[in-house]
């Protein structure tokens, strides 16, 4: 999946407006504009769409887990620099408050079946040796289990169809 359907799939679970976007920005100490919002959330084939950068779907997800979980004391984490499934699965579970049970019962909206021990893997650090990869249809499974879940009796976005 790309970081412009990720955006698009959480604002629209969230029902969140271009103001709480930037708001969301604003949490993790990043300021964007309603334009730049607005080119990310065009679609892929709109001449004016904009791709969301790695860095820039971190920060909005660091800013999402302040906004859903409150601030942290202490030094805020670095938003990274590089982000994989793995690291955007990780975030949304933090921001969700989702233990591995909420997790497997979301998988089961969106139709997928999944043990612990495969759930656990993805969370695990990437030098562990049980260690796996997200692959894109996992994270499209888990964002429609959770637009499922927050945003019951909506159609599906197409990309996660």
């Amino acid at each position: 999946m790309n970081n412009n359907d990720i955006l698009r799939s959480i604002r629209y679970t969230f029902d969140l407006s271009d103001s709480k976007m930037i708001a969301i920005f604003d949490l993790a100490g990043h300021q964007v504009t309603r334009g730049q919002i607005s080119d990310w959330l065009k679609k892929d084939d709109d001449p004016a769409c904009q791709n969301c950068r790695d860095l820039e779907l971190a920060i909005f997800l660091n800013g999402l887990i302040i906004d859903k979980r409150g601030r942290q004391e202490g030094p805020q984490p670095e938003p990274e620099q590089r982000v994989t499934n793995n690291i955007v699965f990780r975030k949304l579970k933090i921001a969700l408050n989702l233990k591995g049970q909420d997790i497997l019962d979301i998988m089961v909206l969106a139709n997928l079946r999944m043990s612990e021990h495969e759930l656990s893997a993805f969370f695990r650090k990437p030098d562990h040796k049980h260690f796996r990869s997200c692959k894109d249809q996992i994270l499209r499974n888990f964002l429609k289990g959770v637009q499922l879940k927050y945003r019951p009796g909506m159609p599906i976005l197409a990309e996660l169809q």
